[in-house]
């Protein structure tokens, strides 16, 4: 990656920078809505504070160090880092975008004291600029608004900026927040300026903005030591590892601390080890006073908003809030007849530790035990949320089945609510009355519609959850892959009353053995496959969709019977319709309420559950 050249050094040492008084440092987090750019601003900061050597290999988006996010180019996990401008301390959280990950967003807010808010200049505020920006305000943050993007074609910068002060009062902020700063630039191009008749080739004024309008984190040094935990992290070398902020006091390496339990107990303990951050890197400290991001290790068994405190005088900081759940699936022991072949952690216990592990890092999850002991109830923020966590444990070697993915009720003020989402689609104009068409089954409430001089039509209606669930397939479909659609969780409503949601029925293998290309072949006018030749297939296994609504056991294990024979047609090349790629999040979307999805590390196939298993559910 091309770097500007960096305009200002480090002055100071990160341990002298950690143990000055709270007036140099700025604590901000970015927010955005997914793919808005907020890790790539990131990349700038970073390349122009000069924390990297000249001749240092530094990827894109750099803090997106998990491989998921790599693969899917998106922000999954917050991550933190720090660079050094004009002698203060400028701590960054880079933040998740999608809803789904919101419990990552309302946890780090309360470590910071400012808020770097970045749109898109050409889209606007979308879904989820709505839910972190609310998060954010009722913090009681000032965000700072850059104006990303703005070297593209066809963009508006000052539409957008209009767009977001109505979304600001639409959240209902203070006169002093509708008072936002806003900048204009490009963090692919590195640049950033006040207005748009400004030339600039540096990110000098988003610095400038982040020490003028961020405040100076608030606490006293001289109070007892108070450290709210926001992330959890492992070292091989120094075990468990606790991220978070210093609200008061100071914190020093080798001394004697408590810890405050969630119910009140408290543990004693020592610091062990004391982090700071510095780029990328996070290095040893003596010390670091209120106002402060640290990495702390010493204790063991630690969960996300507990204190770290005085051992003298211990007092506890308010636990974390975060949004309860919207999605529950049923994670159940794999019992397919290829059950265990290809999974290297198979049983009950180890699908339960694992879960249970997660809960340790991940806020917005929920697992129960059910009445079987081989059967959990996991609850997260969304699909994509809950396939995440499946997609890791997957990669880890577990093996284990899902159900459908089931809305979670609420009864509120004695009446039976369910959870709308807002959702927001871009579709060629063409594809419009179809969009609109299937939502209205759905329950969808149109919001907005906008067409654009490029003849693309954005709509934004209020759907229930379980509309959506299968609705992307029904959407690509009905936009020939053309559309972009995206939704958040907006607010409970009452119940919307039942619909249908109805697909074609599927085609299920009528014996195990290994699908064959004869089979196949014959088989091609009843539906769409979702499997090849030489595929194994079992009794039960869904191996396509119907063309009819009705489920279909059909025979793709038969061979072509050979004979001395040469028929006229010999020499002719026959080729099969390209089978559907059935990903993890297409096969959660897709599967119905008598199916389950089974997952192993190498594969992911789709079953019926046979009448006598679903009388027992």
């Amino acid at each position: 990656m091309l770097r500007p050249r960096a305009f200002r050094l480090h002055s100071q040492n990160v341990t002298e920078i950690m143990s000055a008084q709270n007036k140099a440092i700025r604590n901000i987090a970015i927010i955005a809505h997914v793919d808005h750019g907020k890790t790539t601003l990131v990349d700038a900061l970073l390349a122009q504070s000069g924390i990297f050597r000249d001749n240092e290999a530094v990827p894109t988006c750099v803090l997106d160090s998990n491989d998921l996010e790599r693969e899917r180019g998106i922000t999954i996990l917050s991550k933190n880092t720090a660079v050094t401008y004009n002698d203060t301390r400028i701590n960054i959280v880079d933040t998740p975008g999608h809803a789904d990950f919101g419990g990552e967003v309302e946890r780090v807010l309360g470590m910071v004291d400012g808020c770097l808010l970045i749109v898109d200049a050409n889209e606007g505020p979308m879904p989820q600029t709505r839910f972190v920006l609310k998060k954010a305000l009722e913090q009681g943050l000032r965000p700072i608004v850059f104006v990303n993007k703005i070297d593209r074609a066809r963009v508006d910068p000052e539409t957008a900026v209009d767009k977001v002060l109505d979304l600001f009062l639409e959240l209902g902020a203070d006169d002093d927040q509708c008072d936002f700063p806003y900048l204009f630039g490009s963090g692919l191009g590195g640049f950033a300026k006040p207005d748009m008749k400004t030339e600039s080739d540096n990110m000098r004024p988003l610095f400038d903005a982040i020490l003028r309008h961020v405040p100076p984190p608030v606490g006293d040094p001289e109070k007892p030591l108070q450290l709210q935990i926001t992330t959890l992290d492992y070292s091989d070398f120094l075990g468990r590892i606790i991220i978070g902020r210093v609200h008061n006091g100071v914190i020093k390496q080798g001394q004697n601390a408590a810890l405050i339990k969630d119910d009140g107990k408290v543990k004693k303990g020592r610091i062990s080890k004391l982090l700071g951050f510095e780029g990328l890197q996070r290095v040893e400290i003596e010390n670091a006073t209120a106002g402060d991001l640290v990495a702390v290790a010493g204790f063991d068994d630690v969960n996300i908003g507990e204190t770290i405190a005085c051992p003298d005088e211990p007092r506890a900081l308010p636990l974390i809030k975060v949004d309860e759940p919207t999605l529950q699936m049923t994670f159940v022991v794999n019992d397919s007849p290829f059950a265990g072949k290809e999974g290297k952690f198979v049983t009950s216990r180890q699908v339960r530790d694992r879960l249970q592990r997660e809960l340790l890092t991940n806020v917005a999850l929920r697992v129960e035990d059910t009445d079987s002991p081989d059967r959990f109830a996991v609850s997260g923020r969304g699909e994509l949320h809950l396939g995440i966590l499946i997609e890791t444990m997957r990669r880890e070697g577990y093996e284990f089945q899902v159900s459908q993915p089931q809305v979670i009720f609420r009864t509120i003020d004695g009446t039976p609510c369910e959870p709308v989402e807002t959702l927001v689609m871009d579709v060629p104009e063409a594809a419009v009355g179809a969009c609109i068409e299937k939502l209205g089954t759905r329950k969808g409430e149109m919001q907005n519609m906008e067409t654009s001089s490029d003849g693309r039509t954005q709509l934004e209606f209020i759907v229930p959850s379980r509309g959506l669930i299968g609705f992307r397939g029904e959407f690509i479909r009905a936009t020939r892959g053309e559309g972009i659609m995206s939704h958040s969780f907006f607010e409970y409503r009452p119940m919307l009353g039942d619909f249908d949601t109805r697909r074609n029925g599927v085609l299920i293998a009528f014996e195990e053995g290994t699908a064959t290309f004869y089979s196949l072949k014959n088989a091609e006018d009843r539906g769409q496959f979702f499997i090849t030749p030489g595929t194994k297939v079992y009794k039960g296994m869904i191996i396509g969709e119907n063309n009819r609504p009705q489920d279909l056991e059909i025979n793709i294990c038969k061979a072509k019977q050979l004979t001395n024979m040469r028929s006229a047609g010999a020499d002719e090349l026959d080729t099969l319709q390209s089978p559907v790629q059935m990903t993890l999040e297409r096969a959660l979307e897709y599967i119905g309420p008598d199916e389950m999805l089974e997952v192993t590390p190498e594969s992911i196939r789709l079953r019926k559950l046979p009448a006598k298993k679903m009388a027992k559910r």
